[in-house]
């Protein structure tokens, strides 16, 4: 057979390194030799002798996911081969995390990580009860990060002299020595007559960066198990 389809940049070449690399825009693949960690249901394809494990979050983890609908239900992969990882089409990119990074996200935006680094679901300081991300997972260690993203992400610097305020439904994470807390931007007046839709975001004070999607997040789909 002939086509478009069967272009080089759509054929799936050999694998020039060990680990997680970008395939293309939407999908991560993955060399393993060992273990490695990933969102469950998020495996589009593998070839090689790999077993895929289910990982609870442990009692406090599934108490947070159940308040809130947050959390990040995540599957063991064990074995040698490679596997792709790809969630509905999203763009994929990738964080390299070194010893003494901290890096806090959203769990909806986690596609697959290392086994070498590890991760906690915490309560977002300041947040109160409102907002999407009540709940992110912070995630430390040594090692590679691979995430999701409706479009293509905007990183913004954040300085003392010049915080970020983003919406709640719209950021993707941000390293964790950032201070968090509400912000209304809207007025009572303005809130009384109808409100602009944009009554509250989360302001990141300090010196580092926050990841945001560009545009507000759509309702989560129930996981599949």
């Amino acid at each position: 057979m002939k086509g478009d389809l069967f272009a080089s940049e759509y054929m799936v070449q050999p694998a020039a390194a060990p680990g997680m690399t970008v395939q293309n825009a939407k999908s991560i693949r993955y060399v393993i030799d060992g273990e490695m960690m990933a969102r469950q249901g998020a495996m589009v394809a593998y070839r090689g002798d790999l077993k895929f494990e289910r990982k609870g979050q442990g009692v406090g983890g599934m108490l947070k996911r159940a308040v809130t609908g947050e959390g990040l239900p995540v599957m063991k992969v064990r074995g040698q081969g490679e596997a792709w990882f790809a969630q509905e089409a999203q763009n994929v990119f990738v964080v390299d995390l070194e010893p003494g990074d901290v890096f806090t996200v959203n769990g909806r935006n986690v596609l697959c990580f290392d086994a070498t680094l590890s991760y906690e679901i915490k309560t977002v300081k300041g947040a109160g009860m409102t907002g999407g991300g009540l709940f992110n997972s912070v995630f430390t260690g040594q090692g590679r990060l691979g995430l999701v993203c409706e479009g293509n992400p905007l990183v913004f610097p954040v300085s003392p002299q010049q915080p970020v305020y983003v919406d709640t439904d719209a950021v993707v994470g941000w390293s964790a020595n950032l201070r968090t807390s509400l912000h209304r931007s809207q007025s009572l007046g303005s809130m009384i007559r109808g409100g602009s839709g944009e009554a509250v975001q989360l302001m990141l004070e300090g010196e580092g960066f926050v990841v945001v999607r560009p545009s507000e997040a759509t309702p989560q789909k129930p996981q599949q198990h």
